[in-house]
């Protein structure tokens, strides 16, 4: 009787046979390979009550005693009637959704309700046996869960559906599509076993579920939907594809001799001779034929993996520059993996960075990378080995690598990064984002791209070899032509060094000459004022009252003023013109400035020049050479004299203490033209002047700063929107040690 059934339905128990394979096989690697989170074991749980219901099925069918097969059919939907709201949370998680969290709590407590009758008459009365085989009986409590089931497999497709749509990433969309038909038609098929259950005689569909489960697991292998960051490898997948088709030959050849060994003798060789024809005729063809199968939808993509990695390697070895390899690389990996973005980070050692060198693909001409070369360096050192964005999750880092790897794959948009390593030490990066076509990096991507990168590294190398040796050439240039103009600079300060020194002999020669008669004229002008005062006070007595007396005492009086005025004209020349080597004399700086603009009367006097002084009441003195400071600010409010337009202008000059730092602050500013920006930081050079020829020996500001310096001070120069140029002189009170 047994091998009767054996025969008799051994084509109904081969499918469900195969479906249980299929899903308990994808609850494996979902639990042995993915991520050990929510998604991953959701989606375990329901491969594994879809493989559940598929051995029942078989079971059901295989097993003879009647009374065993309905407590283990009983027993099946004790765990089956919870994947209704397994699948409801699974599709949830997988596609993120926080805001049904309600709709799952029903759908659990509708299967707890539903749990205790599982074991009842009220869900599985008995079986109904049909020409295809044996199966369940339905009671009014299944038909109530095949109606909630049939409905939850209608929300889940429909949220799906939607998820797809609604997104514009092609990866995930590609991941949601496999999900949608594989998972979706898994289990709408084995709904429609509803209808044999209930005492239509129709075939169960869910024997067929092994198709769409198949799909599923192309989905798993092909688009990494558990994000396991696992390489599909051809030797590994073909070894899978080879060890399920031999099992099923092993089912077809035991079936097959279950089914003769009553109609042949023990010794018959027509038995072997079938199976060796069959296994000729039939096994071969379809081995060869399911692989070239798999070669076209898994891994046949755009290029032959010798010829493009025989190009990129000869090709790199005629590039001596850095950019001609980044451009090179990048666009030959764009051409042959087909992916949107592909990148290459040139990691500086120099400057301790890495930031992008070359990319080809979207968004990857504005793209910016800059990132220390010590966050993430010693990871790929360590690791050498390519990292995918999915895996990063899993690895155990060290403190701040996680954050450095995130950041670094966000700004490039990155689902695999390849370390290019030169002797263990990081020299680049090759990042490439997702597939066009959606497809996930495959073993042969990576041996390809590990190639790539070693002779990338190689080629970097190189080039930075003959960049350094082309910069010592270039460097041996410029020192030649650097002495060349050196030694002609020489010879041009020579002359200009020659001139000024003639020029100051002079200067200092009519300072010698104008000390000299300023000391002179002391005399006659104290003899001269000594006499008016004399006659002033005499004409008082002797010239007779009246408006004749009175205008000759007025004039008397005018004179002795403008000779008090030349003495003291005189006197400033003589105080400026002093020379001494001390720096702690005691110097008030207002009568410092005073005596300054005494001298320059001359040059303004006849001009419409505006001379404001804002000075401070409480200004100390400072300790310095008063001659030498006379000379700074005889040359700052000259240059600012000079700098007014002919018809005129405004010159400030303000004084300040601050108590804080015990410094006094001179202040001057005008309204002129100011001082280009391009000029402003080479004023105070030797011999930098703008004036015409002749008209200045660009000395001035630079002999001032010097002063300045003696002083412990500070001199600078800005410009003042609207006001012109301002000068500002800063003085110790007190000269340190």
């Amino acid at each position: 009787m047994f091998l009767y059934q054996l025969r008799e339905y051994y084509v109904y128990l081969t499918l469900p046979a195969m479906g249980f394979a299929v899903l308990i096989a994808l609850a494996g690697i979902s639990l042995l390979k993915g991520r050990k989170n929510t998604t991953n074991r959701l989606f375990a749980l329901i491969c594994f009550l879809g493989a559940l219901i598929n051995f029942d099925v078989a079971l059901v069918s295989f097993l003879a005693d009647r009374d065993l097969a309905l407590i283990l059919d009983r027993l099946t939907y004790l765990f089956f009637v919870f994947g209704i709201p397994v699948y409801i949370h699974f599709v949830h998680s997988f596609l993120g959704i926080t805001t049904r969290r309600w709709l799952e709590r029903a759908a659990y407590l509708f299967s707890a309700v539903l749990f205790p009758l599982t074991q009842t008459r009220y869900f599985i009365t008995g079986f109904h046996e049909y020409s295809f085989g044996i199966i369940g009986q339905a009671g009014p409590a299944y038909s109530v869960f095949a109606t909630a089931g049939g409905c939850a497999v209608l929300y889940c497709i429909i949220t799906l559906y939607r998820g797809m749509t609604g997104t514009s990433d092609n990866h995930y969309r590609n991941r949601i599509k496999y999900v949608l038909v594989g998972l979706g038609l898994t289990s709408f098929l084995i709904m429609l076993n509803f209808f044999p259950v209930t005492g239509f005689n129709i075939y169960p569909m869910g024997n067929l579920s092994f198709l769409p489960a198949l799909v599923l697991a192309v989905g798993v292998l092909k688009y990494d939907l558990l994000d396991m960051g696992a390489l599909l490898r051809k030797g590994t997948l073909y070894f899978i594809l080879t060890g399920i088709l031999t099992a099923f030959y092993v089912l077809v050849i035991y079936l097959f001799n279950v089914y003769f060994m009553e109609k042949t003798t023990p010794h018959s060789v027509a038995l072997p001779l079938a199976l060796a024809l069959l296994i000729v005729l039939f096994f071969n063809p379809m081995r060869e034929r399911i692989q070239m199968f798999v070669e076209r939808s898994l891994f046949m993509g755009t290029y032959d993996y010798r010829k493009t990695l025989r190009n990129i390697s000869n090709r790199m070895t005629t590039l001596l520059r850095i950019d001609e390899i980044a451009d090179y690389l990048t666009t030959s990996l764009d051409a042959a993996l087909n992916a949107e973005k592909v990148s290459f980070l040139l990691c500086s050692r120099e400057r301790e960075t890495i930031g992008l060198c070359a990319g080809q693909g979207r968004d990857a001409s504005v793209t910016t990378v800059s990132r220390e070369r010590t966050s993430v360096a010693p990871f790929f050192e360590r690791r050498k080995e390519p990292l995918i964005r999915s895996s990063l999750e899993r690895l155990s880092l060290r403190s701040g690598e996680r954050k450095a790897l995130s950041g670094l794959l966000e700004v490039t948009g990155a689902e695999l990064l390849v370390p290019v390593l030169y002797r263990g030490v990081l020299s680049g990066l090759i990042a490439l984002g997702e597939k066009r076509s959606g497809r996930i990096y495959v073993h042969e991507d990576v041996e390809l791209l590990t190639t790539v990168a070693n002779q990338t590294a190689i080629a970097v190398e190189n080039a930075e070899r003959y960049r350094k040796i082309e910069n010592i050439n270039l460097e041996l240039e410029e020192k030649v032509a650097r002495r060349t103009a050196a030694l002609q600079e020489a010879l041009d300060e020579k002359e200009r060094t020659q001139q000024q020194l003639i020029r100051s002999e002079s200067l200092a020669a009519i300072g010698q000459l104008v000390a000299g008669t300023a000391h002179e004229l002391n005399n006659p002008l104290a003899s001269a004022s000594s006499l008016i005062e004399t006659s002033i006070e005499s004409a008082g007595g002797w010239l007779p009252p009246g408006r004749e007396a009175d205008d000759m005492i007025d004039d008397l009086r005018f004179s002795l003023k403008e000779l008090k005025r030349a003495g003291n004209i005189v006197k400033s020349l003589l105080d400026l013109s002093r020379q001494t080597s001390t720096y702690v004399e005691t110097v008030d700086i207002h009568h410092v400035i005073g005596d300054a603009l005494r001298i320059l009367h001359n040059c303004y006097k006849n001009r419409e020049i505006e001379m404001i002084l804002d000075f401070a009441e409480d200004l100390p003195a400072v300790e310095g050479n008063f001659a030498n400071l006379g000379q700074v600010f005889l040359n700052i409010i000259r240059n600012a004299v000079e700098a007014l337009p002919e018809r005129g202008g405004t010159i400030t000059l303000t004084t300040r203490h601050e108590r804080e730092t015990g410094r006094i602050s001179v202040i001057c500013g005008d309204t002129g033209q100011g001082i280009d920006d391009d000029i402003i930081s080479e004023i105070f050079n030797p011999f930098f002047t703008t004036k015409a020829p002749g008209k200045g020996t660009g000395l001035g500001l630079y002999i001032s700063h010097e002063i300045v310096k003696r002083h412990e001070g500070n001199i600078h120069v800005r410009n003042e929107a609207g006001r012109g140029a301002v000068v500002t002189v800063e003085l110790p009170c007190k000269r340190g040690e």
